[in-house]
């Protein structure tokens, strides 16, 4: 099977029909954010304005980003909040995110983080207590976790992968060519696909998962360069999503890919890549819930071999 010429609208005018956002409403979504506010807890799906709030906030499931609600870094793609948090991290974070879980009583939870440079491990130490203490309080609970680089320290990637998640990710964001214009100077493709690789070189029964954004100019072979990278660091799942400026400040979009063409790079993902699972499409973020349940079925295989895809 051939990857897709990439068919796509330009940029210019009116968004496309396709890519309609439906609010948060109903009893889960107002009681997701009574709690995030009353517990002062930041929902990547509030501070990223994620286009899938709705579906996901009325369904019972929401990303929790810890470590605060500023990130050291200024990627101009990203809407969260750039600044220097000054080392502040809440202690009782952990237990508050296990609590919410516990309460909210899901099944699968993704936990990201926003980059904490100021921090001496990047903020590893606390990312693996919330890991712990979800895990604690809710035995049966599938953690997904994406995380930052730690700038490479190894220590800190260890103590997180320690604390056993089912999936840890990071996010490669865009092609090779274009990751100087889009990530922040400190992050970068290679060191991102390095961390991806760390991680199943200290624990190959987790679960690898990346992201990358189309629409910001990339071509149809920078993508399948950027598939082929991931897997030979050993990925096994991936995300595909349209890229969507948060405000004129950020990184303009240059195309708008059909829901055809994300379907045609969905097919090709998984049938001539070899990814376990691609979730693909206009609205598809790294923490998409439509990945929950290909994951609890993959997740409660017998064998560590079925589960690592070897």
């Amino acid at each position: 099977m051939s990857a897709p010429q990439n068919p796509s609208q330009a940029a210019k005018g009116p968004k496309p029909s396709w890519l309609k956002i439906r609010p948060p409403q109903g009893p889960q979504a107002a009681w997701l954010r009574e709690r995030a506010e009353t517990l002062r807890l930041a929902t990547v799906c509030q501070e990223a304005r994620c286009p899938n709030m709705g579906e996901c906030w009325s369904g019972g499931t929401a990303t929790f980003m810890v470590l605060g609600d500023i990130c050291t870094r200024g990627c101009r793609f990203c809407a969260v909040t750039t600044g220097d948090p000054q080392g502040r991290i809440d202690p009782d974070e952990p237990h508050k995110l296990a609590q919410t879980v516990h309460d909210a009583g899901w099944q699968y939870v993704v936990i990201t983080s926003v980059d904490r440079d100021d921090l001496p491990d990047g903020g590893a130490a606390h990312i693996a207590r919330c890991i712990e203490e979800t895990r604690k309080l809710n035995p049966d609970v599938i953690i997904e976790a994406l995380i930052p680089d730690f700038q490479g320290n190894r220590e800190a990637m260890a103590r997180v992968v320690s604390a056993k998640p089912e999936v840890l990710g990071q996010n490669l964001e865009t092609v090779s060519r274009l990751t100087a214009r889009v990530r922040d100077r400190r992050a970068g493709y290679q060191r991102t696909l390095d961390c991806l690789a760390q991680i199943k070189a200290l624990d190959s029964s987790v679960l690898t998962k990346s992201s990358l954004m189309l629409g910001l100019g990339e071509t149809d072979d920078e993508i399948r360069e950027a598939m082929s990278d991931l897997r030979r660091h050993q990925v096994d799942l991936l995300t595909l999503g349209q890229y969507l400026q948060p405000s004129p400040k950020h990184l303009p979009v240059e195309a708008y890919v059909t829901p055809q063409a994300f379907k045609a790079w969905q097919e090709f993902a998984e049938h001539d890549q070899g990814f376990l699972y691609c979730a693909a499409g206009p609205l598809v973020r790294s923490s998409y819930r439509a990945g929950e349940y290909f994951m609890r079925r993959l997740l409660r295989s017998d064998t560590p071999r079925e589960r690592s895809g070897v």
